[in-house]
């Protein structure tokens, strides 16, 4: 009797059960639908007849007894002109008979006939739909207003072993895309796939192309769905989602298509996509609109999304539902909504989503000339009115004019305001800036304020006004910003009234994560030095030059140039199948400009200009910047105008971007990998500017900042209020990955003769591998599968993450520095499709590359797996790899306070006693340190070397300028080093008042 509880024809029963008890659904008949047709005929035949019943009488007569022939003639003509979302909303005519296909609920109660018309539409669900004209292949799922089909969907149950990763599989390879049903626009408009636990949805099948979008309510403030106390957790989509209102209105008011034009060999083609909200901005807009209604104007709201969240499409569906908002008098509750942006594709947007709602021109008003146009908009109303920051004030005073009227005022703050640019502007001088001026820019511009910072003391200065609402829509709320527009919880503290988190952006993959791979400059110096064991690269002379480049002053640049320049060329050149770009982010427009010049001097110099790997930069600055007596603007150094600037960067031609100031924040440039940071950066600032690196692209699967300046800690702790938890790793020692290897040879799973012939075919000269090498590169793989299936389960999972810890580690090195032991890359190449082939448990919801993709893009490319580390409420850890169990000979030494003695007197050197005092001050900063202190008192001296050997290279460098000739005599004698350290360890160690020794 309980055989069939736990299958899919069970999961498909209940979802059809609540449809029909309380989903406003009636029951369809599979063999009502007309695969030839992709609809059903007679389901749209009883609507038209019982509510257009005079119509049907019309065109009864024109056709006489094949009036639903042609009639269905008709509606599949129109369908292919116009689409069906077109169609549905706006009808179809025949010999002058307008048809409506659909109604829709009316925005107020005058009109009761409406609503009576609305209760007629007939949503049908019908199962196990045999949709092929040429196959027997059913579909689990269909969703049909007034016989019209509207939503496909295909179900999974986790009790079954199966999950939606093979629902948007079966879609992908068993559903044919150019079936009628599935056609784009032309009949279904989204294609849901789902399980009890998680649900995706594409309005587009293109075989095995399909991007499939999340659609979950998100959990923890990362990605998924909370578990349901009554049953399954995707219970909110029949239950909410695709309940009857819900579906109408998702029809009425959000679905759209927008049209791109794209150039493609030099011919302009459109590219077309239908939009269906995602669940996080059908939430947001359905959420203020209700508490707009029960609370009418004056309340202030802060939508907290983050990058990627889509927030243009989420201001332009809530800008339209606000504009048609009604009380309960049925009177417009916003005589006008005003929509504050720099974005200046938004109006066009807006425009042409409302259009196809409503076939209304004139809703939305750009106002892009002078006050007295916006002055005009505002006193007539019945408005969408998008205007800039720099308009904001005028709008104020002119709403204070018309107190009788309420506006809602949607502000989005998509980056920067440009109040910060124009004062600077004001203050400069013709003759340009002073040096000084010059230098002294990070300090000014370190605090910039925002647009709604700007609209904020705007507001302030005048007091709430009762016929205003605030909309905020921002990824990075400062604190003030959250006191002004927040809403107070029980505990008095504002919050925003809505988010989606930067950690549910990243999880769900619509931004990647910039703090992956977050090396700060004196990580790179140890990285460097710690990689000295390794035989076959000079690392010795890497440490000495990194050495060197840390001593300069920040206008001194030529070194840093060097790092830069050749870390492009080894490491980030290689990404996104050769495209990837850098921008190095400077601290001053003069460090841009003298940056340019060095970037240009030093590339020239190593003929990196010219050939297929050849590199040019951009700068981007605003004004004019007068160095050594010579005026410097950026058209002039760039040789177009600054408006060309966002084209020229987005060629193949232009690979590094030197910014200052200008392009931190606003700026999308998806081919945008890593970033050099030479500026101090702090709150959300930091958070702006790295953020230019988190866009996708296909073939980008990570980023990469190598920072000068800002220490890890700092920039954990300006992402934290915007991101629940932020794993950064910490300095990680290269010789791990032979630990790791000899981990992995130990099992004998991987043969080095099958690793070799793997890459010989790999690496063949060819762009994608024929299906004949394909077929190798399986063989030359699958007989270690079979040799790690043979192995206890126990040791099948230590292998497993022995592998999985060394493919990311080499991934993460490898950003670095290049690596020059080829073994290493060539079992890294093998083992990242080794893993791909390992048997699992259920598929993984993680995006995968297809194989055809990735060995398009690969070079060297970073591999992740797992996710990130992120518990609620926790604060972030800085952990590494690091080696484990090494034990270092203890060497008697004098005391510290003759240590410059004891080096002249074993090493034949010639400190003078002066040159106690940089040794003491690095001593008396360790004794300072809290960690040290703490791990002093709980561990032994030998096991307290493990952390004091990492904070002794930090307080050396922190010191170094005060004393180069001893920090460069440290880092080149390691005998004298150690003496050193082990003299400074027992002082500290015993004035900290350590543990037992050994």
């Amino acid at each position: 009797m309980a055989k069939g509880i736990h299958t899919e024809d069970t999961f498909e029963a209940a979802i059809e059960a609540a449809l029909l008890d309380s989903g406003g659904y009636t029951k369809g008949a599979p063999n009502a639908f007309d695969a030839t047709l992709a609809l059903d005929p007679e389901t749209l035949f009883t609507f038209l007849q019982s509510t257009q019943p005079k119509k049907w009488e019309k065109i009864s007569k024109i056709h006489g007894t094949s009036v639903k022939e042609k009639l269905l003639h008709r509606l599949n003509k129109e369908i292919d002109l116009r689409g069906m979302l077109d169609v549905v909303r706006k009808g179809i005519t025949d010999y002058g008979v307008k048809f409506d296909l659909a109604y829709f609920r009316p925005e107020t109660s005058l009109n009761p006939e409406t609503e009576a018309l609305y209760q007629q539409n007939i949503l049908t669900v019908t199962r196990q739909v045999y949709y092929s004209t040429k196959h027997r292949n059913s579909l689990d799922m269909l969703l049909s207003l007034n016989g019209l089909p509207i939503v496909t969907i295909e179900l999974k149950n986790q009790f079954t072993g199966q999950t939606a990763e093979n629902a948007k599989r079966q879609y992908r390879y068993d559903r044919d895309y150019k079936e009628l049903l599935f056609q784009f626009k032309k009949r279904a408009l989204v294609h849901f796939a789902v399980d009890t636990d998680v649900a995706f949805m594409t309005t587009r099948l293109r075989g095995a192309k399909t991007y499939y979008l999340p659609f979950n309510q998100g959990y923890h403030n990362g990605k998924g769905n909370p578990p349901n106390p009554e049953g399954y957790r995707t219970e909110y989509l029949w239950n909410e989602v695709w309940q009857k209102d819900s579906l109408m209105q998702i029809i009425s008011k959000f679905m759209h298509i927008e049209t791109e034009e794209i150039e493609i060999d030099g011919k302009i083609r459109k590219k077309e996509t239908l939009f269906f909200p995602r669940y996080h901005q059908m939430d947001v807009v359905r959420k203020l609109v209700r508490e707009v209604r029960q609370k009418q104007a004056g309340e202030n709201y802060l939508i907290q999304h983050s990058a990627g969240s889509g927030k243009s499409k989420s201001i332009a569906w809530l800008s339209y539902q606000l504009f048609s908002l009604h009380n309960q008098e049925n009177e417009r509750i916003y005589n006008a909504v005003i929509v504050i942006t720099d974005r200046t594709v938004l109006d066009a947007q807006l425009q042409n989503t409302i259009y196809q709602i409503e076939h209304k021109q004139g809703v939305v008003q750009k106002i892009d000339k002078d006050s007295t146009q916006l002055a005009d908009s505002l006193s007539k109303g019945g408005s969408i009115i998008i205007t800039t920051l720099q308009k904001f004030p005028f709008v104020l005073d002119k709403i204070d004019d018309l107190p009788s009227r309420n506006y809602a005022v949607i502000i989005d703050e998509a980056h920067s305001s440009q109040g910060g640019e124009a004062t600077k502007k004001m203050k400069e001088v013709l003759s340009g800036t002073s040096l000084e001026d010059a230098l002294a820019e990070e300090a000014d511009t370190e605090d910039e304020d925002t647009a709604l910072d700007e609209i904020r003391r705007s507001m302030l200065s005048r007091g709430k006004q009762p016929n205003l609402s605030f909309f905020a829509f921002t990824a990075t709320p400062k604190a003030k910003t959250l006191e002004v527009f927040g809403t107070k919880g029980i505990d008095g503290k504002p919050r925003p009234f809505h988010l989606y988190s930067m950690r549910q952006a990243i999880e769900e993959g619509f931004i990647l994560d910039v703090l992956k791979n977050y090396t700060t400059y004196k990580t790179y110096y140890k990285l460097s030095k710690a990689i000295e064991d390794d035989p076959e690269v000079n690392k010795k002379k890497a440490a000495r030059a990194i050495g060197r480049f840390l001593s300069l002053h920040p206008h001194n640049l030529a070194q840093k140039t060097e790092v830069m320049v050749e870390h492009f060329r080894q490491v980030v050149s290689k990404q996104i199948g050769g495209k990837a770009k850098a921008m190095v982010v400077s601290g001053s427009r003069l460090h841009a400009v003298r940056y340019k010049r060095e970037f240009d001097r030093y590339i020239k110099e190593k003929g990196y200009g010219q050939g297929d790997r050849a590199i040019k930069t951009l700068v981007a600055f605003s004004g004019k910047v007068i160095d050594e007596g010579v005026a410097f603007t950026e058209p002039e150094m760039n040789g177009f105008g600054y408006k060309e600037l966002r084209k020229k960067f987005d060629t193949d031609e232009y690979q590094i971007l030197l910014v200052a100031d200008k392009y931190q924040t606003g700026f999308d440039q998806p081919l945008l990998h890593t970033m050099y940071v030479d500026k101090k950066l702090s709150g959300v600032k930091a958070v702006q500017t790295l953020s230019r690196l988190n866009r996708t692209t296909s073939g980008k699967e990570d980023t990469f900042v190598l920072d000068f300046v800002n220490d890890r800690e700092s920039i954990l702790q300006s992402f934290q209020p915007f991101y629940e938890v932020t794993t950064v790793e910490e300095n990680t020692d290269p010789n791990h990955l032979y630990d790791l290897k000899s981990e992995i040879d130990k099992t004998q799973v991987i043969w080095e003769t099958e690793v070799d012939k793997f890459v010989e075919v790999y690496f063949s000269n060819v762009k994608v591998l024929k299906v004949k090498e394909q077929r190798k590169l399986n063989a030359y793989v699958d007989p270690a599968v079979e040799r790690f299936k043979g192995l206890p389960e126990e040791a099948q999972d230590d292998l497993k993450n022995a592998i999985r810890t060394f493919t990311r580690l080499y991934s993460f090195l490898s950003q670095i520095m290049p690596f020059q032991d080829m073994e290493l890359e060539k079992l890294f190449t093998y083992l990242r499709y080794f893993q791909k082939k390992l048997p699992k448990p259920n598929l993984s919801d993680r995006f995968q590359l297809t194989d055809e993709v990735a060995l398009e893009y690969y070079r060297l490319q970073k591999i992740e797996e797992g996710q990130i580390a992120l518990q609620k409420g926790e604060e972030g850890q800085l952990s590494g790899v690091k080696e484990a169990g090494v034990r270092y000979s203890k060497e008697e030494v004098a005391p510290l306070s003759t240590i410059i003695e004891v080096l002249n007197e074993k090493l034949g050197t010639d400190f003078k006693p002066a040159d106690q005092l940089f040794l003491d001050q690095v001593k008396e900063d360790m004794i300072q340190d809290e960690t040290l202190a703490k791990q002093a008192k709980s561990n032994t001296k030998e096991n307290f070397r493990y952390g004091f050997e990492d904070i002794f290279m930090d307080k050396l460098i922190e010191r170094m300028e005060q004393n180069q000739e001893v920090f460069n005599r440290l880092m080149d004698d390691d005998r004298m080093a150690g003496i050193v350290k082990e003299m400074i360890l027992d002082e500290v160690f015993e004035r900290l008042g350590g543990g037992a020794r050994k």
